[in-house]
């Protein structure tokens, strides 16, 4: 590691601390970086504190990293700090390029940050890129994640997958550790969660847009004969739910990068109860949705139903690869607000949003410019359907677009 303060003295006493063990991997540069660098995380210095203070111009520089999830996973964790992300795949051998890339990435890290905060990231985050810890993962690595990173990680995009990565995916200890740093910010924190859903739930009630938005896309997936879903975001498991009352369907697998969201849905599915011909047909599982993901493959269609307002706009991108490039389902359905019609709803104040979690809301033109961009790039027709009443002069409440390839 380089930066402006550190020069090659820092670099040399991390790399002599790793190379005097040969067993060392991310979780063990991260215990690297808290034992020599411990009184620079904690943000102190006794003769220059105001320094500690100080926000300085960082330049980070990591020769191999494991990355399990690619670089999006990369952009995803670090780019919500502050950093500018400079990423590098590693081949798996230099003379053999038809072996392929490995996991493991050249990485380079900008940003104008306390030294303090750049540890603490590097602590937490580093781990969360292998996503594998190489010792036991007990209470105390629940105490040593607050510790080190409570401060930012509350307010993280990601911070369950950053959780349950860290804790090696022990459930019990996330759930822990979930808890106490939500508590911090609103010890009701579901409870405004689930306020805030039934907030835009009361608002388009009157015109049952829900039930239509559900209906409709359940129309087109039997239009199109699909057997095999993919809903992402799934939040509560309403349309699975619904899907699972088609006989035909063969299997539904839901995301979502909510933990508490999939145990909502698991328990108002009642899924340990169902029957197990039924429960067979459903999998549920965490990911987010802007990095690659192997089990998001093998679908007839994926669904992303009043999804992607609620992904921040620097952040479509990696949505569009992972799902279009990578995934490349053989259809594609997108639900969103149309903004032009939220000046119907009479309780929505001018100019808001109808939910206090949305990024964007997009007009009917701005939709359709990036789902025909999108459709372009990746091989695609797309073709656009109102949900909703439609009004003359801003159109239907809802728009969808529908892709195949």
């Amino acid at each position: 590691m380089r930066s402006r303060r550190w020069g090659q003295d820092a670099e040399g006493t991390l790399a002599q601390y790793v190379n005097d063990r040969p067993y060392a991997a991310s979780s063990f540069l991260s215990v690297a970086i808290a034992q020599i660098f411990g009184s620079a995380m904690k943000g102190v210095s006794k003769g220059r504190q105001e320094l500690a203070d100080t926000p300085l111009p960082l330049d980070v520089r990591l020769s191999a990293v494991p990355s399990r999830g690619g670089q999006e996973l990369l952009h995803s964790l670090f780019e919500p700090l502050g950093y500018e992300v400079e990423a590098r795949t590693i081949p798996l051998d230099e003379d053999f390029p038809e072996w392929g890339e490995g996991c493991y990435v050249e990485l380079r890290l900008q940003a104008h940050v306390r030294l303090a905060d750049l540890l603490s990231h590097l602590y937490v985050l580093i781990p969360v890129l292998d996503n594998q810890k190489h010792y036991w993962v007990g209470d105390d690595e629940v105490e040593k994640l607050l510790e080190k990173g409570g401060e930012w990680l509350r307010s993280h995009p990601m911070r369950e997958q950053i959780t349950l990565r860290y804790l090696r995916h022990r459930r019990s200890l996330f759930r822990d550790a979930l808890d106490r740093l939500l508590a911090g910010e609103n010890p009701d924190s579901e409870v405004h969660e689930v306020s805030k859903e039934q907030e835009e739930d009361a608002l388009e009630r009157p015109i049952s847009l829900n039930d239509q938005r559900l209906e409709a896309v359940l129309a087109v997936l039997k239009e199109m004969a699909a057997k095999r879903i993919l809903d992402l975001g799934c939040g509560e498991g309403k349309l699975i739910r619904a899907l699972l009352e088609d006989q035909s369907i063969v299997r539904v697998v839901g995301v979502d990068v909510s933990m508490r969201s999939l145990e909502r849905a698991r328990d108002r599915m009642k899924l340990d109860r169902m029957p197990e011909m039924r429960r067979n047909k459903v999998d549920l599982f965490q990911s987010s949705l802007t990095y690659r993901d192997g089990r998001f493959a093998d679908c007839d269609a994926a669904c992303a139903v009043e999804v992607i307002e609620h992904i921040d706009v620097s952040r479509l991108g990696a949505f569009e690869r992972v799902l279009f490039e990578f995934s490349k389902p053989p259809a594609v359905i997108i639900t969103t607000p149309n903004f032009e019609y939220n000046i119907r709803f009479e309780s929505l104040p001018a100019g808001q949003y109808r939910h206090r979690d949305h990024r964007f809301e997009w007009t009917r033109l701005e939709f359709q410019s990036w789902c025909n961009g999108v459709a372009e790039r990746h091989g695609y027709g797309v073709r656009f359907l109102p949900i909703g009443p439609l009004d003359p002069e801003v159109g239907s409440p809802t728009q969808m677009a529908v892709f195949q390839r």
